[in-house]
């Protein structure tokens, strides 16, 4: 899922010479500009847009992202990743992401994030 990104490795070396690899999930700005396909956010992220994410392009950051989310579902790991979308200056579904998440906290969107 992470192919050609750079992920966080975290190697535990035992003095017996056994080790044991873990690979982590990359930042959740990365996978939104992978995604969205820019390379650098908005300098003026309040003014001025670099990309837009779909809804389903969104939930598929908030569930590769879950692990290391504090979220305990993917609507509210979606919400945690619009709160990146605003400092990156990406919009979600053509509006700020601000509104977005003040859209999802009224229900507008629990179709969308059922969990199946």
């Amino acid at each position: 899922a992470f192919d050609g990104m750079e992920v966080p490795v975290t190697i535990d070396y035992e003095d017996d010479g056994s080790f044991t690899i873990e690979v982590g999930v990359p930042p959740t700005a990365e996978l939104i500009k992978d995604e969205a396909g820019f390379d650098t956010g908005s300098g003026e992220p309040q003014e001025n847009f670099v990309a837009d994410l779909s809804i389903d392009q969104l939930k598929k950051i908030a569930k590769q992202k879950s692990s290391d989310l504090l979220a305990y579902d993917t609507k509210n790991a979606a919400k945690e990743v619009a709160g990146t979308c605003v400092t990156l200056g990406v919009t979600i579904e053509g509006e700020d992401a601000r509104t977005f998440k003040a859209r999802v906290d009224g229900g507008d969107y629990d179709d969308q994030f059922a969990e199946a």
